[in-house]
């Protein structure tokens, strides 16, 4: 493709949830110190602390999903080939980070959590995954 047929938004929305997925590998190679810092949980960081194989499962299906999505948007964004269902996955996309950012300051706001910092950020983060792959799909709904 022809870099002005790339839609940009969608490639930075790529580049978010490539980054994000980065991230998640980090807390699986250093372990409990990288849990607690992005807010995985004191639970979480325990269990890696003994040496538990479940906060590598789950963060490990966390990095595929994250990694699926970096595709699809990359996909969407015309810089690799059409994939299945690429309206409906950049939809389903769109609107699960969108709906985890308005949740999670609802959430924070309330006052509920113990770690409100973490969801104040954290859903900050999403809101702005989830309205970059929503800019990038309004962009190239026509395409798609």
């Amino acid at each position: 493709m022809a870099p002005e047929s790339v839609n940009l938004a969608l490639v930075a929305a790529a580049a978010l949830s490539a980054t994000a997925a980065l991230l998640h590998v980090g807390c699986i190679v250093f372990g409990a110190p990288w849990y607690r810092v992005f807010g995985a949980g004191e639970h979480m960081a325990t269990m890696a602390e003994r040496g538990e194989w479940r906060p590598t499962l789950v963060t490990g299906v966390i990095v595929l999903v994250l990694s699926a999505w970096a595709a699809y948007a990359l996909s969407g964004a015309g810089a690799l080939p059409r994939f299945p269902l690429l309206r409906t996955a950049l939809c389903l996309i769109a609107g699960v980070y969108t709906l985890r950012g308005v949740a999670g300051l609802v959430v924070a706001a309330s006052g509920r959590m113990p770690n409100r910092r973490f969801w104040w950020w954290s859903s900050l983060v999403c809101l702005v995954f989830g309205l970059t792959h929503a800019v990038g799909l309004a962009q190239r709904w026509p395409q798609l």
